[in-house]
């Protein structure tokens, strides 16, 4: 009978993931680390009762998924005398660009991309967050990569 490593050895393996995701969904900065630590504490509760051998990561992203649509639900806006000082982050040009490129794909692409390139899940994983199979999302995934490939020599092509 296998059972499940210790729960901080779950946290030093996969909570690099878990930031990624909640970064991914909330931006950096207060909100991501709050639905992190939200996310490990959720998962500190429910792991004695998880089967062993179970996909942690993908139990863990899914958590955090949830943890950050919960803050997203919870952080409505909150009128003030003053709006602060907007927070200016040192902007690549190149990263720019890639988030316009990655804004004028659909939903499904991005979603897959993110969780194949940006988290390393295997597309045979990726269903278990999204929906449909492997073969249709690895087709939304090329598709999306074939389109950003595009628009980075169109754009090329005009500098």
């Amino acid at each position: 009978m296998t059972t499940n490593p210790a729960f901080e050895m779950v946290v030093r393996r996969h909570g690099t993931a878990v930031l990624r995701m909640c970064t991914a969904l909330l931006g950096p900065g207060s909100n991501a680390q709050d639905a992190w630590s939200e996310t490990f504490f959720a998962a500190l509760r429910a792991y004695p009762a998880l089967a062993p051998g179970a996909n942690l990561e993908a139990w863990l992203i899914t958590i955090a998924r949830r943890k950050a649509i919960d803050l997203l639900r919870a952080n409505h806006p909150v009128p003030v005398a003053e709006l602060p000082e907007p927070v200016a982050f040192p902007a690549d040009l190149g990263q720019l660009e890639l988030i316009e490129s990655l804004a004028s794909l659909s939903e499904l692409q991005r979603k897959v991309i993110g969780y194949h390139y940006l988290l390393g899940f295997p597309y045979a994983d990726i269903p278990a967050f999204l929906g449909g199979n492997p073969a249709s999302l690895r087709r939304a995934a090329a598709d999306g990569i074939k389109a950003l490939r595009s628009q980075h020599q169109e754009t090329e092509e005009e500098s």
